[in-house]
């Protein structure tokens, strides 16, 4: 019997651009009374990184694969030599990130191969999660200029957008930055106070819109679905009659996915508000100022309303693996007895 153990001592969370290391290590336990002609010889052993794609049948339609393509062995050199102790690659930078969508799913293992003498062969699949940082090639840092530390609550920082519903301004609703982490809280504050539309009820959510590309969409016709689909990772509402100034929190998991985008499928972030605004623009809402005697003050018992909804598109990019570890602990040793 030989004993194989694969242990990634960071964890299974990576970024695409990073090495990969996995410690593996074979061992023949034998009992105290076994001699050596007990032992088993281990023929070979080899680790490689794969990336499996699975696709929607009703979402994706796939080109059917060209034959005459032979398979390719890559140049990367993916063999575990045993005296090493270890085996190490670095991840693809432009390989897809790892994803559970409802179109496509990328999955990541890193597979070692392994046979004994006149036995047949075993197959150890160590689960990783994969962050990949799209338009890292891009950016630029800064030379020569010094970058001094700013607050995020400044009220000069702040993107402002007017949000109007057609007959009117509702209100302001201001950003502090349009740019997150996972881990990250989207804060946003609503100023309902300066508009000539008076809003009764907003929501806002966090979601992720994931779109199949018009080359790979499947016709409806043809027993397919809507390809394009939204997830909602986090959600606030609030009842705002009365209210002229408000503010929301919206935290990004850690589990989810940054926006990313292929030649199959794209993933993109934005807040997706719904507003509820009273149809009347003269409707008495609230109580009269002045009052000769003491009075108990109601409400209109209907109030004819208007919904409408309004998106903002934010960018998501990936944090430290990892915190991404810490945070959602998957396994890290694997063994396999052969």
């Amino acid at each position: 019997m030989i004993e194989v153990v694969a242990e990634l001592s960071r964890g299974p969370v990576f970024l695409a651009g990073e090495a990969l290391e996995c410690v593996v290590t074979v061992t023949n336990p034998l009992p105290p009374t076994a001699t050596s002609a007990s032992s088993e010889a281990l023929a070979w052993a080899s680790a490689q990184i794969h990336c499996q794609f699975h696709a929607s049948e009703s979402r994706v339609a796939l080109p059917p694969p060209d034959s005459s393509q032979p398979d390719v062995q890559p140049d990367s050199q993916t063999v575990f030599l045993p005296h090493r102790d270890s085996y190490s690659e670095v991840l693809p930078i432009e390989g897809p990130p790892s994803f559970r969508g409802q179109s496509v799913k990328y999955v990541y293992k890193l597979t070692i191969g392994c046979q004994r003498v006149n036995s047949p062969i075993t197959l150890l699949r160590v689960p990783l999660r994969v962050l990949v940082l799209t338009g890292l090639q891009d950016v630029r840092f800064p030379q020569d200029e010094a970058v001094a530390p700013s607050s995020p609550f400044l009220e000069e920082d702040e993107d402002l957008y007017n949000i109007s519903d057609g007959r009117g301004k509702v209100g302001t609703f201001g950003i502090f930055k349009s740019v997150y982490r996972l881990g990250e809280d989207v804060v946003g504050t609503l100023n309902l106070g300066d508009g000539t539309v008076a809003c009764l009820q907003f929501s806002v959510s966090l979601q992720t819109e994931e779109r199949v590309q018009p080359e790979y969409q499947r016709r409806r016709g043809a027993g397919g679905v809507p390809a394009v689909s939204h997830v909602t990772h986090a959600r606030h509402q609030e009842s705002c009659l009365h209210t002229t100034r408000t503010s929301f929190s919206l935290p990004i998991p850690l589990s989810s996915t940054p926006g990313f985008c292929t030649a199959i499928v794209s993933l993109k972030w934005r807040l997706h508000f719904e507003f509820v605004t009273s149809r009347e623009a003269g409707l008495a809402l609230l109580p009269p100022v002045e009052q000769p005697e003491p009075a108990t003050w109601t409400g209109p018992e209907q109030v004819p309303v208007d919904t409408f909804s309004w998106d903002l598109p934010i960018k998501v990019l990936p944090t430290s693996p990892t915190l991404v570890s810490y945070a959602a602990p998957g396994p890290s040793t694997s063994t396999i007895t052969i």
